[in-house]
């Protein structure tokens, strides 16, 4: 009896059709998530500006933005620089700089976590806990949301970099990394909307 063998076909010519469609589909991503914040944000401003009767903001003795989020900010800044550092390498053929670089990234993400877990402890320990007030209550939910999708982009760049180590990406096809600056400088982007929303509620 013959055994049929099946042949998968590539529906895309090259590695740069393939990497923009994984462009296209990572804005279309992107502009999920995006809107997915917008509704928070949103939601945090009529929250502020209309809170229920009887309900305080801040109740009296509530701490404001704990300073260690002003380090945070500054240190995911800098990751966006060295994630766009490691796409720069890859385009210009230098698998070196491209692994120190995604390296260099999940270091400061993972610092950026550690930061923002500090910052949590900090209004927890003044008693600016999730039931205590709408402050609190939406702080923890933006920088908590934010946080779980800080944790998501982990993975895929630790991905990125072991197919860096392993010299898989090329100046002609380094779409994988692309991908993670654009998620990541997305996440950047919205970060610091979220900081100036925060500032300016507290």
């Amino acid at each position: 009896m013959a055994i049929k063998t099946a042949t998968v076909v590539d529906p895309f010519d090259s590695a740069r059709e393939r990497g923009g469609a994984g462009v296209f589909g990572m804005w279309v991503f992107i502009a999920v998530v995006a809107m997915v914040f917008l509704a928070t944000i949103l939601g945090y401003v009529v929250v502020r500006v209309d809170r229920p009767p009887g309900s305080e903001w801040m109740p009296p003795g509530t701490p404001g933005l704990p300073p260690a989020l002003l380090l945070s900010t500054a240190i995911l800044l800098v990751s966006s620089w060295t994630m766009q550092s490691a796409v720069g390498a890859a385009r210009t053929g230098r698998p070196a700089r491209v692994v120190a670089s995604i390296g260099t990234t999940l270091a400061l993400a993972i610092l950026f976590l550690g930061i923002q877990v500090l910052a949590w402890a900090e209004l927890w320990r003044a008693q600016a806990t999730i039931g205590s007030g709408l402050y609190a209550w939406t702080f923890y939910v933006l920088t908590g949301l934010h946080a779980v999708h800080v944790l998501g982009g982990l993975p895929p760049m630790v991905i990125a970099l072991r197919h860096a180590r392993a010299g898989r990406y090329t100046p002609e096809d380094h779409a994988g990394i692309v991908l993670c600056a654009m998620y990541w400088h997305a996440l950047d982007a919205i970060w610091l909307l979220l900081y100036a929303t925060l500032l300016l509620g507290s």
